[in-house]
C-alpha cells in the first residue's frame, strides 16, 4: 500500500511554513489565495466529469441509483449533496443516496476505524442491494481509503458503474474505477487537513455531477428549478414566481393553478402555456420524459388525447 507520507495532500505547503507565526489576516489571506486554485484544478478534470454525468444520466433512465461512498470529510460531503436532491428535485430520496463508513451516527462522530475495513464498503452496498445499473461514486481525499477501495470493487464486480473522486494522481480506489476524477488541489494550507481545498473541490464536483444530471432529465426549464419540491412559504411563493415568468400569467392565476396540482410547478406551467387540463398536463409531461418544453410542444402540435 502507498505510504500515506508520499500523497501530495498529507505535504507541507512551502505558503505557509510560517502559518503558526501568522497575523489573523495573513493567516485568511493565504487561505483565500490558496483556493483560488481550486476551481481551476477542477477545470483540469471536467473530460472526467462529464463521463461521470453521463454514467449517471444513462442510470437515472435506466431505474439506477446514483451512490456516494466516503469516510469521513469525504463521506459527509456525499451527504450534503445527496439529501439536498429531493427537495431541489422532487427526487424520491432512494435515487441519490450517500452511504457513511461508520453509518448514519458517522456524520456528527467520527467512528474510529471504520474506514479501515475494505469489507465494510461492500458490506453496506450489499445492504442497498446494489444493481448493475447503479453508479457507485468513492470519495476520498488520500484516494487510499480502505473501505472506499472495497467499495469500489464489489460494485464493480457486479457490474455497476464506478466512479473515483480524490485529490491524488494514479490512486488506489481509482483501480477499481471506470472513471477517475482526480482533482489536483495539492498541499493544504493545514498539513494534511482535506477538509480544506480538497474537500472544497470535491464539493464542486459532486454539485457539478448531481445538478447536471438532474438537468438532463429533465429537472429545469431554462435556468428554473421547475422541479421543486414546495414545502414551506418561501418554496411556494418560488414556485408562483416561475409560473408567472415562464407563464407571464397573473400572479393570482398562477396561485390558482398551483394550488389546483398541489404545487406540481411543471403541471402548473404545461396547464397554462398548452391550455389543458391537469390530467393531460401530466400526459404531456409524462410523454416528454419530464421536459416542459417538450410537452408544451406535443400540445402546441396537436398531440394530446
Amino acid at each position: 500500500m502507498e505510504k500515506i507520507s508520499k500523497l501530495i495532500t498529507e505535504e507541507s505547503n512551502p505558503k505557509t511554513v510560517d502559518l503558526d507565526e501568522m497575523s489573523i489576516r495573513e493567516m485568511i489571506t493565504v487561505m483565500n489565495e490558496e483556493d483560488m486554485t481550486i476551481a481551476l484544478a477542477v477545470q483540469q478534470v471536467l473530460p472526467e466529469i462529464e463521463q461521470a454525468i453521463e454514467q449517471v444520466v444513462a442510470a437515472f433512465k435506466n431505474g439506477g441509483r446514483l451512490i456516494y461512498i466516503g469516510a469521513g470529510t469525504s463521506g459527509r460531503i456525499g451527504v450534503m449533496d445527496a439529501v439536498e436532491c429531493p427537495p431541489t428535485f422532487s427526487t424520491p430520496p432512494e435515487l441519490v443516496q450517500a452511504v457513511l463508513a461508520g453509518g448514519p451516527g458517522a456524520m456528527y462522530h467520527a467512528v474510529e476505524g471504520a474506514e479501515d475495513d475494505e469489507s465494510l464498503g461492500a458490506a453496506d452496498l450489499r445492504e442497498l442491494n446494489l444493481a448493475e445499473n447503479d453508479v457507485v461514486i468513492g470519495i476520498a481525499a488520500s484516494g487510499r481509503t480502505p473501505y472506499v477501495k472495497g467499495a469500489l470493487a464489489f460494485a464493480q464486480s457486479i457490474g455497476a458503474a464506478t466512479v473515483s473522486l480524490t485529490g491524488n494522481a494514479n490512486s488506489a480506489i481509482s483501480a477499481h474505477a471506470d472513471v477517475k476524477i482526480e482533482v489536483i488541489t495539492g498541499p493544504e494550507v493545514v498539513a494534511g487537513s482535506t477538509r480544506l481545498r480538497a474537500a472544497t473541490a470535491h464539493k464542486m464536483v459532486l454539485n457539478m455531477i448531481s445538478t447536471t444530471a438532474m438537468m438532463k432529465i429533465g429537472k429545469i426549464y431554462k435556468n428554473l428549478m421547475v422541479d421543486l419540491h414546495a414545502s414551506n412559504f418561501k418554496l411556494k411563493e418560488r414556485a408562483k414566481q416561475m409560473v408567472c415568468t415562464i407563464t407571464e400569467a397573473p400572479y393570482e392565476l398562477a396561485e390558482t393553478t398551483l394550488e389546483t396540482t398541489n404545487y406540481n410547478v411543471k403541471q402548473a406551467i404545461v396547464m397554462i402555456l398548452a391550455g389543458v387540463s391537469e390530467s393531460e398536463a401530466l400526459e404531456l409531461i409524462d410523454r416528454s420524459e419530464g421536459f416542459v418544453k417538450r410537452a408544451v410542444a406535443l400540445a402546441s402540435a396537436g398531440e394530446t388525447r
